[in-house]
């Protein structure tokens, strides 16, 4: 997931393809193709308006399978320490992503990306996992879920652990539904804490054309004992991930 508290989504691994529409068209038809084609846009920065096509010789990647969660953040999701919500507060959640911050002098996420994946949000097409502590977003995340595809964009955190709840989240929601890859475009520290890996660009074709061979449906608000079984599969596949 480009996750906009860190820098390392201006990496040297990128290519831009020239693209076959104007730089600074962006509908949700377009953003469909172009991620169904392997590519996704970004900007400079969130004041310039001009978009770009990424398309990396290495892509990020989090395996369904391989979610690292340490024994504090396990602890923390079974004792629902945050109160996790689905597509309640889309836009809040994708410009608290945009902001900048003295830690974070520049993102991604300029207008013309932000509209459009809100509009995609109307479509069914992006969603929101929100982490939220007595009444207050904390944290969350935010991404475009195609087929058996899930493309993170990025998250963020106010409080300690609120974006790393909203991730376990997602990937227990994606396993519920289904899906088969979670692209997080770029592998940033963090990421790769997490379980986050690197594959070449190949590789990362073949498994979206795996992905796009299956129709997953995002569950957004699986049944209690559902996804309490989903969190605790996950929390099982991450011990034997580093036992």
């Amino acid at each position: 997931m480009a996750i906009t508290t860190f820098t390392g989504w201006k990496s040297s691994s990128i290519r831009m393809p020239r693209p076959s529409v104007g730089p600074h068209l962006l509908t949700p038809e377009i953003l469909v193709r172009a991620y169904a084609a392997g590519v996704f846009p970004m900007s400079e920065s969130r004041d310039d308006p001009t978009i770009f096509w990424v398309d990396p010789e290495v892509r990020g990647i989090l395996p369904l399978d391989g979610l690292h969660v340490s024994r504090s953040l396990r602890k923390t999701v079974r004792k629902s320490l945050f109160e996790v919500r689905c597509d309640t507060a889309f836009e809040a959640v994708i410009d608290a992503c945009a902001e900048t911050t003295p830690e974070r002098p520049e993102t991604w996420i300029n207008d013309k990306i932000r509209r459009c994946f809100i509009e995609m949000h109307t479509l069914g097409l992006a969603h929101s996992v929100e982490t939220w502590k007595d009444g207050r977003l904390v944290g969350g995340l935010y991404g475009l879920a195609l087929k058996g595809a899930f493309f993170g964009e990025s998250m963020f955190s106010r409080m300690t652990d609120a974006s790393k709840v909203a991730l376990v989240h997602l990937v227990a929601r994606l396993n519920i539904s289904g899906f088969r890859l979670l692209d997080s475009q770029f592998l940033t520290e963090h990421l790769h804490r997490l379980g986050a890996i690197e594959i070449s660009a190949a590789d990362y074709h073949k498994r979206l054309d795996d992905a796009f061979s299956v129709d997953a449906e995002f569950y957004c608000d699986p049944p209690p004992s559902l996804l309490e079984g989903a969190l605790e599969a996950v929390f099982m596949q991450s011990r034997t991930q580093t036992s």
